[in-house]
């Protein structure tokens, strides 16, 4: 599945239309990260550390506990097995 979206993204670089189009939008965000210096830097900064926040409270997060079985009390204890 990575191969097919590999290519597919390959295939729209390849294209004029799509390179100035990604390079209009990379320029146009160059001047805005620079027009709004401070507030665009913060901006970006949450931006980037979001995923990576999600990411550290996931694996952190407590596991649930098991449930017990509710059968459990009824089962019998089955007898040992003959030591010959």
């Amino acid at each position: 599945m990575k191969g097919a979206i590999v290519f597919a993204v390959a295939m729209l670089m390849i294209g004029p239309t799509t390179r100035a189009l990604l390079s209009g939008r990379l320029g146009a965000f160059g001047d805005w990260l620079g027009a709004w210096a401070p507030f665009s830097y913060l901006i970006v900064a949450l931006v980037l550390a979001a995923p990576i926040y999600a990411i550290q409270m996931m694996l952190s997060w407590p596991k649930p506990a098991e449930p017990e079985n509710p059968m459990a009390k009824y089962l019998r204890e089955s007898p040992p097995p003959d030591a010959d």
